[in-house]
């Protein structure tokens, strides 16, 4: 059974579905299923790690956590770049050459490049 199953599993497992119904869900043979969730019903409250698998440890009162540590979640949102939502790309023109250029995050930018910038910073 391979990871990302395995995280299936316990994910639909907290969702309230049945060890049946994540076997035809996930095509795997319920005995399979079954085994899995009973050799590891030791909290079956547990959410798993989206990128390693491991459990993941609360803070009560606090926000509830997808990821078990920084580097995993770093690594699962390098691995995962289609599902960035970027809104804030900006169409700007450059002040110095004229030239059209498309900005991140930043709408305040004058310059295309840093070779413009010091080229204004010369000429002026």
């Amino acid at each position: 059974m391979k990871l990302q199953q395995k995280i299936a599993i316990n994910n639909m497992r907290l969702e309230g579905y049945s060890s049946a119904s994540i076997a035809t869900k996930l095509g795997l043979p319920a005995g399979t299923v079954r085994s899995y969730i009973h050799r590891n019903a030791k909290n079956p409250d547990a959410k798993l790690c989206k990128q390693c698998g491991k459990v993941i440890t609360f803070i009560p009162k606090g926000r509830e956590k997808t990821f078990c540590s920084d580097s995993c979640r770093m690594l699962w949102w390098n691995s995962h770049q289609e599902t960035v939502n970027r809104k804030a790309y900006y169409d700007l023109k450059c002040n110095y050459c004229g030239k059209e250029f498309e900005s991140y995050g930043n709408r305040n930018r004058k310059y295309c490049c840093r070779a413009c910038y010091l080229a204004s910073r010369q000429a002026g």
